[in-house]
């Protein structure tokens, strides 16, 4: 953080100029928790601050687990209008987060009733670290190889799989966090995350001994 701003004022005595008597205090931004609460309180004007900060992530997060870009924007503009209509609904210990991708996993699951095929299209350099394991003497060629074959591995992950790896990897989500988002316990939060991650794993080896067609 940068140091506060000094304000120089004529000194009193003869010998310097100028003096530093005090520095200025700039206040600190207000917490995404203090914005919605004053959102839940009737300063709707403040879902305007939320929104910048939180657009983008929210709109990466629906367009990997829709695959499809218009329908993730489309999702988070509800999510946001979702916020207005059960701003009531936060609470004083809540976390902003957990909260905003609880909305934003509701609003997907509508969207999911209505666009069972959705088709998958989620970076594969966001999980690689993950999954690839196997590199050959050409490091580029081998590198789309393994992105693609990733691709097709995570295409075969169930939605509920995608999700909690979505949550849990990509955007770092607690386990607590993720945990209030599903619904569930933190143990099974952690169980799930982990089979998730063995499936994926799985597919991927599996693949590979998989004849090129």
């Amino acid at each position: 953080m940068l140091p506060a701003p000094e304000i120089l004022v004529p000194a009193i005595s003869s010998g310097n100029k100028w003096r530093r008597p005090f520095a200025v205090e700039t206040e600190a931004p207000p917490s995404d928790h203090e914005l919605m609460l004053a959102v839940r309180d009737g300063d709707l004007d403040r879902l305007g601050e939320l929104f910048e900060r939180h657009h983008g992530p929210l709109f990466g997060y629906l367009t990997k687990l829709t695959g499809n870009r218009s329908a993730a924007e489309d999702i988070s503009q509800i999510v946001f209008q979702r916020m207005l209509k059960y701003r009531h609904t936060y609470r004083d210990e809540g976390k902003f987060t957990s909260w905003m991708y609880h909305l934003a996993r509701r609003c997907a699951t509508d969207h999911y009733r209505k666009a069972t095929s959705a088709p998958i299209a989620v970076d594969p350099s966001d999980l690689a670290a993950h999954a690839d394991e196997a590199r050959s003497a050409d490091e580029s060629a081998s590198r789309r190889d393994d992105h693609a074959l990733l691709q097709r591995a995570l295409s075969r992950l169930d939605r509920d799989e995608r999700e909690v790896l979505l949550l849990s990897r990509l955007q770092e989500l607690s386990f607590a966090e993720v945990a209030q988002i599903l619904e569930c316990s933190v143990g099974a939060a952690r169980v799930r995350a982990h089979r998730a991650l063995r499936a994926l794993r799985d597919h991927y080896f599996k693949m590979q001994k998989e004849p090129l067609t």
